[in-house]
């Protein structure tokens, strides 16, 4: 059962090599060599979204520290560089999982949320047989795999609820970044922008040097790397996801790669899962399924 308890987050500021830095908060545990749990969170969440405030419950319920990662951006302050974050960024998990490994002892397992567990995917593939003796296991929940089919249920009419919410979430930010970095992308045709297609050709896709938001969506998909992760994972979605269309699931991928357990459920919605009968005590089941299976790839 989860409350949307609230964490008593530490935050630390990162350095990065680039010369920005990473908001990270920090829930430490009690042994110092405990497991590291690494929460990357979906667009335009934080670490103080839902989900990873119940995912840093459950791990301080186990005896494990918690770290989640603001993307740039989206720790409630402006970051120094012209950059934003986007579903295939896996430099900065990169440099937060390497600090990690090197200041605690103990093994590191990740979940990813959404857009949180596309890069994920991807930094796993990326890894392949590199991936350090110490990453023991990751869970993947609502992963945003096939960006462009993703932004396609958005920019649709029934995703529109969706695409209002988060689309003038992002524009806003737009609008800040303009303040602090004038002229590096179009802010008039970002604030006539309607759809996630044309906000991502006007500012991920030149931010980030890809062609067009199409190109952006292609290199950013998680989906080739798959058969390259040597780290236990779980990719856990439902049918019924409003932003992740059930046929993105990577069913081949997951029979061809034996590190790989998929799970495809009927219903649950996007980072949902809602069940059992009481709605004043609901039962997150993903949480469940998820932090179940990690803790196994920690006894393996």
């Amino acid at each position: 059962m989860r409350k949307n308890p609230r964490i008593p987050w530490r935050r630390e500021r990162w350095d990065t090599p680039d010369g920005d830095f990473l908001d990270v908060d920090f829930l430490d545990a009690d042994d110092p060599d405990a497991p590291t749990l690494l929460v990357l969170h979906g667009l335009e969440g934080s670490a103080d979204s839902h989900y990873a405030r119940g995912a840093a419950s459950r791990a301080r319920a186990l005896g494990w520290r918690t770290l989640a990662m603001n993307y740039r951006s989206c720790s409630g302050e402006p970051n120094r560089k012209p950059r934003f974050y986007h579903c295939g960024e896996t430099g900065d998990l990169g440099f937060v999982a390497g600090r990690i490994l090197e200041r605690f002892s103990g093994p590191l397992v990740l979940a990813g949320f959404s857009l949180g567990g596309n890069v994920l995917l991807k930094w796993l593939g990326e890894c392949g047989d590199d991936a350090s003796a110490r990453v023991r296991g990751a869970a993947c929940i609502s992963a945003s795999l096939r960006p462009a089919a993703c932004a396609k249920v958005l920019d649709s009419v029934p995703g529109y609820f969706y695409r209002w919410h988060l689309l003038s979430s992002v524009k806003e930010k737009a609008e800040r970044f303009e303040q602090l970095h004038p002229g590096l992308i179009d802010i008039e045709g970002v604030r006539r922008a309607r759809t996630f297609h044309h906000f991502d050709r006007l500012v991920i896709a030149p931010l980030y040097g890809f062609r067009d938001e199409l190109d952006y969506y292609e290199q950013a998909d998680a989906s080739p790397w798959l058969p390259r992760i040597r780290v236990k994972t779980l990719i856990l979605s439902a049918a019924d996801d409003p932003i992740v269309p059930a046929h993105v699931f990577p069913h081949a991928q997951v029979e061809e790669n034996k590190w790989l357990r998929g799970v495809l459920v009927k219903k649950g919605g996007h980072v949902g899962f809602v069940s059992g009968g009481d709605p004043r005590a609901p039962l997150f089941w993903a949480e469940e399924r998820a932090f179940g299976f990690l803790d196994d790839c920690l006894r393996a």
